[in-house]
C-alpha cells in the first residue's frame, strides 16, 4: 500500500474558511484536506458520504475517490470550490472531470466537461470520448462524436481506440455504423432537396423575369404597345436566356409540327404561368402578338389553348404539384430579402395590371 501524504491546494475563494475537517483520499495514496460544509453545498453525493455515522466520534471524516489521477482529483475539489476550471486542467483531465461531474452530480462541471471535450475532439480520442459519453449520459457530446465518426471514418476506423471498440463492444460498433449509413441517407436526401429547390427558384425567376418582360421589357424584348427599357436589369442572366427562347419561338418553323426542344421548353414555360398566374381573366400571356409574325402567333396561341384542355385530362395534378412548389420557392426568396425590398417587391405586385403582350425589337 503506498505511503499517504497531505498536500494543501488553493482554493480559489475570498471566503475565511474554518480548519478542513473532511479529506479526500486518493488512489497514489495522496489526502487533500477539504470542508464538509462546501462539498455538501454543491454535491449531494457528497453529502451522503459527509452525513454517514463513523465509528468514532472523533475519527476523521474520509471520502474516497479512487480510479482517476490525484491532479484530476485536485482540479475537481478544486472546482468545487470555485466554480471554475481551467483550459490547462481540460486538456489534460477533461474526461476525468466529466467522470467525476457524473458521478458526484455536479451539472455545471458537468457542462463544462462537456463544452470543452466537444471543441477537442479529434480523430484520435472519438471513441474514447464517444464511449464516456454514453456511460455519463451525455447525448449532445455523444451526438457531436457520431457526427464526427461519420464524416472522418476513413480516419477513426486506423485508430487503436477503434480496433479495441471492434474487438470489445460490437454493439457500440454497430450503433456508429448504423449512424453512418442513416448520416449518408440524409445527406443525400438534402443534396437532393437542395437541388430541387434550387431548381423551383430558378423556374419563378424565369416566371417573374417573363412577366418583367411582357410587362416593362428589356433590352431586345418587350410589350408592342410600350417603350422597352434598354438598361440591363437585375436579373439579365435569366432576362436574356428567356428573351433568346422569345425570338426563336416566334419564327421556328418546327414549333407546329413538336420537333423542337427550344420551342418545347417555351411551352413548358407558359403552361406553367398559366398555373401560378393570380389573374387568369385578365393575363395577356397567352394571346401575345408578335409583331414579326401575327398569323403564326395567332396559331400558336390556339395550339396552346388545344395543348392546355389536353395536358389538363393527362397531368393536370402533376402542374399544380409543380406551381405550388415554385410559388413556395417565390415566397422563400422574399423571405431572404431585407424588409424594405420585400416591401418594395410586394407594392409592384399589387401594383401590376397583370401581363401584356410582347414584341421583337
Amino acid at each position: 500500500m503506498a505511503p499517504q501524504s497531505t498536500i494543501s491546494i488553493h482554493y480559489q475563494t475570498t471566503r475565511v474558511l474554518p480548519e478542513p475537517d473532511v479529506f479526500i483520499h486518493t488512489s497514489n495514496g495522496t489526502r487533500i484536506p477539504a470542508h464538509a460544509g462546501i462539498l455538501a453545498s454543491v454535491s449531494p453525493v457528497l453529502e451522503n458520504f459527509i452525513d454517514r455515522p463513523r465509528k468514532h466520534r472523533s475519527s476523521e471524516r474520509i471520502i474516497q475517490i479512487q480510479g482517476v489521477p490525484c491532479d484530476a482529483v485536485t482540479a475537481f475539489i478544486r472546482f468545487l470550490y470555485s466554480s471554475s476550471c481551467t483550459e490547462e486542467e481540460m486538456d489534460k483531465y477533461g474526461m476525468h472531470l466529466l467522470t467525476l461531474s457524473h458521478v458526484y452530480l455536479v451539472p455545471q462541471l458537468k457542462q463544462r466537461c462537456i463544452k470543452g471535450l466537444t471543441q477537442r475532439l479529434t480523430t484520435d480520442n472519438v471513441v474514447d470520448v464517444l464511449q464516456l459519453a454514453r456511460l455519463c449520459d451525455a447525448p449532445d457530446l455523444h451526438l457531436r462524436c457520431m457526427k464526427l465518426l461519420a464524416n472522418h471514418f476513413k480516419a477513426v476506423e486506423a485508430t487503436e481506440g477503434w480496433k479495441f471498440l471492434v474487438n470489445h463492444d460490437p454493439w457500440l460498433e454497430l450503433d456508429i455504423l448504423r449512424f453512418i449509413d442513416e448520416h449518408e441517407t440524409r445527406k443525400k436526401k438534402s443534396r437532393r432537396y437542395k437541388k430541387e429547390q434550387g431548381l423551383y427558384a430558378q423556374l419563378s425567376e424565369a416566371m417573374e423575369c417573363l412577366e418583367h418582360i411582357c410587362t416593362e421589357g428589356c433590352t431586345h424584348v418587350g410589350p408592342y404597345d410600350a417603350e422597352v427599357k434598354t438598361e440591363k436589369c437585375g436579373r439579365f442572366s435569366t432576362c436574356q436566356g428567356l428573351q433568346v427562347l422569345i425570338r426563336h419561338f416566334a419564327t421556328c418553323d418546327k414549333r407546329t409540327t413538336g420537333g423542337c426542344l427550344r420551342c418545347k421548353r417555351m411551352w413548358q414555360l407558359f403552361r406553367l404561368h398559366s398555373y401560378v398566374c393570380h389573374q387568369p381573366d385578365s393575363c395577356k400571356l397567352s394571346h401575345s402578338r408578335l409583331t414579326l409574325n401575327i398569323a403564326v402567333l395567332r396559331k400558336c396561341d390556339s395550339q396552346f389553348q388545344l395543348k392546355m384542355q389536353q395536358g389538363k385530362r393527362k397531368d393536370d395534378p402533376k402542374w399544380k404539384l409543380l406551381a405550388r412548389k415554385v410559388a413556395s420557392a417565390k415566397v422563400m426568396s422574399s423571405l431572404s430579402l431585407p424588409k424594405r425590398k420585400r416591401d418594395e417587391g410586394m407594392r409592384v405586385t399589387i401594383n401590376n395590371p397583370g401581363i401584356r403582350s410582347f414584341k421583337l425589337l
